[in-house]
């Protein structure tokens, strides 16, 4: 069994309890590592860490070339080490290996692109009408960044945070989820490997109603950046708030993905898989809500139903298997309660709704993709986030009930529409109220461009330029030119 430990100013420690928990192999249900079960203490010796590399150096000593280096040095080391940090993602939280390969590609290209941008973060000056005084701002680094990060895609939203924050030259308290820690520790040794100075990036693990919360209330902590569930979501953003700390929330969505009768039906019917089945639906961006115009109703269904019969489950290890397990027992346990709600609420289960029978997976945290028709928008399963692969289909006549209804809900992170008029196609990105719309395609994200949500799936945006406003503070700086004052109290 693999042993971890916490990463805390550049050494590998115990926590101090000396407590620890098994990571579990959703595919094989048995225990694979042990890591340390964290408490205050930890976080207190990680934040005393933290504010040492940022308050007396050396980082802050460094110039934005020299922190861009280092992230870039991080980039080609990951690079080096893909295939190693795809299998221990998959082993920790179930996801294919195809995804996490994936993943581990893209991260590449981040740590490249805020590497590239760290020597680019200036302020401006600023013309007045009192010409013998200059006037320009700095835009400096906000300090210790809590960052409180999901099970779903650990590395990957890891980064989203730790890129673009430590080229900004803040320095990281890492919180990952206690189910899957295992990638963010491993990453951390890649940190170290790259010449990152002590303190610049901590990781404790433990539960987070524990550790999580007292992070997001530590005096020594500037800024808390969050992924996950919006329950959660609204308490870290109560509790920042009593502090008068800065916070980013990247929540969670009950996102459309809208099929019109013009679209080109068997794109669509890929992009609604990918959007409900990747990932097993374990995806804050996933389409689980299919609203699809009536007209073409029947025909789409029948087409997504047999292609989704297909797919095939199993060892997310092996690159032709489609569908994995759930990351989790609990997850589990919740998807199968929101379908048995459904049910009683009077949806039908076209497909799945169920775990496979095949004895070959019965180890494993499966369930079966599941479309539920005779769905209204008003149902809990159209309403509340399930994070699993469970798909609720939706008719809709015209293209204004088809926005009232994408946005009779109390999300807005994604949306997908499918149609072939590129006017329609604008008209309702504008109309939809949600962060990202995408058209013609779906679960698209890349480095450059910016993503968050709308309404309750949070504030402040990760990625792209748009990032860097979150993770920086704008001083103004005023001098007077003239060496001579002017007696305040003489008049003319």
């Amino acid at each position: 069994m693999e042993q971890y430990q916490l990463y805390i100013g550049g050494q590998w420690v115990e926590a101090q309890s000396g407590e620890r928990s098994e990571s579990i192999n959703p595919y094989t249900n048995e225990a694979w590592a042990s890591v340390p079960v964290g408490a205050e203490a930890d976080i207190d010796l990680a934040v005393q860490a933290a504010r040492r590399a940022f308050d007396e150096g050396p980082w802050s000593k460094m110039s934005n070339s020299e922190r861009g280096r280092l992230l870039i040095r991080l980039a080609h080391l990951i690079e080096n080490n893909i295939e190693r940090l795809a299998q221990i993602e998959t082993r920790d939280n179930g996801k294919l290996i195809r995804e996490t390969t994936a993943h581990l590609k893209s991260l590449v290209d981040y740590y490249i692109y805020f590497g590239g941008m760290a020597d680019k973060i200036h302020g401006d000056v600023i013309p007045l009408n009192k010409t013998s005084v200059l006037n320009y701002t700095l835009r400096e680094p906000i300090g210790v960044v809590g960052a409180i990060t999901p099970w779903n895609s650990p590395l990957l939203l890891t980064t989203w945070k730790a890129a673009p924050a430590l080229a900004a030259g803040n320095v990281m308290v890492i919180k990952p989820s206690s189910t899957t820690p295992c990638s963010i520790l491993e990453f951390a040794k890649l940190v170290e490997e790259a010449g990152f100075p002590p303190g610049v990036f901590n990781v404790v693990t433990g539960p987070g109603s524990r550790i999580g919360n007292y992070l997001v209330q530590h005096p020594g902590v500037d800024k808390i950046s969050f992924t996950g569930g919006t329950d959660t979501g609204r308490s870290l953003a109560s509790l920042a708030g009593k502090h008068i700390k800065r916070i980013t929330l990247e929540l969670g969505g009950k996102s459309p993905n809208i099929v019109f009768e013009d679209a080109n039906l068997d794109n669509a019917v890929m992009g609604v898989m990918a959007g409900i089945y990747a990932a097993c639906g374990q995806t804050c961006s996933a389409g689980s809500r299919l609203l699809l115009q009536r007209s073409i109703y029947d025909e789409f269904l029948n087409k997504l139903a047999e292609r989704s019969r297909q797919i095939k489950l199993g060892d997310p290890s092996d690159w032709h298997t489609e569908v994995g397990p759930l990351a989790n027992r609990s997850q589990l346990e919740k998807v199968a309660y929101y379908v048995d709600i459904a049910k009683q609420e009077g949806a039908e289960v076209l497909l799945g709704g169920k775990r496979p029978e095949a004895a070959e997976l019965q180890q494993g945290l499966f369930y079966e993709p599941t479309i539920l028709t005779n769905v209204t928008n008003d149902m809990r399963v159209a309403r509340e986030e399930i994070f699993g692969p469970v798909l609720s289909v939706i008719p809709f006549e015209t293209e204004d009930e088809a926005i009232r209804i994408a946005n009779d809900s109390d999300f807005g992170l994604v949306a997908g529409v499918w149609t072939n008029h590129i006017s329609r196609g604008h008209r309702m990105a504008h109309a939809i109220r949600s962060g990202t719309v995408w058209v013609n395609t779906f679960r698209n994200a890349n480095y450059a461009s910016p993503f968050g949500g709308y309404k309750a799936s949070g504030y402040g945006r990760e990625n792209g330029l748009e990032v860097l406003k979150d993770y920086t503070q704008v001083k103004s700086v005023w001098v007077e030119t003239e060496e001579k004052m002017r007696d305040p109290f003489v008049v003319g």
